[in-house]
């Protein structure tokens, strides 16, 4: 039904007076009356010529509306200076209420592993994780007892071979821990205060106990007199100053086919040594004498990787396999 904005006023008119007619005036006088009525019928109906498109206009979008045809949103209203302020009663919308999903312009996409990759240090396992500690641990103080021996030339279990450096000490078995000891730096203090560092380049058997030290006459001479025979010590590892570089050496009876490899010369003491093999790296076996066996020659003569107790890495690029020849590397731990 069209809205009473659009309904027109009935139009003003008079009514005709009928008068008896015989014959064909009353005939005539019948036809117009009829055309009369019909053109009243026609200016009285709803929807009438006048406004008549209008009214069809409403009730097609009314009609489209309903159908759940959609609507162009209306801009929202600016409030002016004078406006009422929205009532308080009215409840603030919560997240629970909110049904859309966040516009692709503000929504933040997760990085990709292999972006977050990219945007880090890329390091392997390894150089990222220490190996297990051992018995000698950084920055931790043993105690224990130190007693002496003939170094003789400086050479012991450690297979370092001779040397002119009397100030090395041999460590009991325990802590000697299958040649794990060999090569670290050692500092030593007497219950008087005197301290020295030692480097340990053999192992003492029974009866050396857990703790227990012992130096070469020279180092044990700058603690207490060597008559003293047996001394309260204090211990505990470094990682000190050096100019010196690792070098690598090959034992003795050497091949492609079997091999012993041996790291001289590191300042850290080594946790792993490693051969570059086809399939990645492979650790070889310690002995107590100081050397990593490859018993079916796998890597002798490929690049080596040496990993030392706090997890650094030092990569060496292939040797020859020279038997008891000593090839350095150029390259050393980080000072601790």
């Amino acid at each position: 039904m069209a809205s009473s904005t659009h309904r027109r006023r009935p139009r003003q008119h008079r009514d005709f007076e009928w008068q008896p007619v015989r014959g064909p005036l009353r005939a005539v006088a019948a036809v117009a009356g009829v055309a009369l009525l019909v053109t009243l019928v026609v200016a009285f109906r709803p929807g009438g010529s006048d406004g008549g498109g209008q009214d069809r206009a409403v009730s097609a979008s009314s009609s489209a509306t309903a159908a759940g045809a959609p609507e162009r949103a209306s801009a929202p209203a600016t409030a002016s200076p004078g406006s009422p302020k929205p009532s308080s009663a009215e409840p603030a919308p919560t997240a629970s209420r909110r049904t859309t999903a966040p516009s692709a312009s503000t929504a933040r996409p997760a990085a990709s592993p292999a972006r977050q990759a990219a945007t880090g240090t890329a390091r392997t396992p390894a150089t990222t994780t220490a190996p297990a500690p051992g018995r000698i641990r950084p920055g931790t103080t043993y105690d224990g007892v130190a007693t002496s021996y003939d170094a003789g030339d400086g050479n012991g279990a450690c297979s370092y071979g001779p040397t002119s450096d009397v100030m090395t000490a041999a460590m009991n078995t325990a802590d000697y821990e299958t040649a794990k000891a060999c090569g670290a730096y050692v500092s030593v203090r007497a219950a008087g205060g005197a301290s020295i560092t030692v480097r340990i380049t053999n192992e003492c058997p029974a009866p050396c106990a857990v703790g227990q030290l012992d130096l070469s006459r020279q180092a044990f001479a700058k603690l207490a007199p060597l008559s003293a025979g047996r001394i309260a010590i204090t211990w505990s590892l470094l990682s000190p100053a050096t100019s010196d570089t690792v070098s690598i050496r090959y034992k003795t009876g050497s091949t492609q086919y079997w091999c012993g490899i041996q790291a001289i010369g590191h300042r850290n003491p080594l946790a792993r040594l490693e051969v570059r093999t086809g399939g990645g790296w492979l650790a070889l076996t310690r002995t107590g004498y100081n050397y990593f066996l490859s018993e079916q020659g796998t890597g002798c003569g490929s690049g080596i990787r040496l990993t030392d107790i706090y997890g650094e890495q030092l990569v060496v690029p292939a040797l020859a396999v020279r038997p008891d020849t000593v090839q350095r590397t150029g390259l050393q731990f980080t000072r601790h």
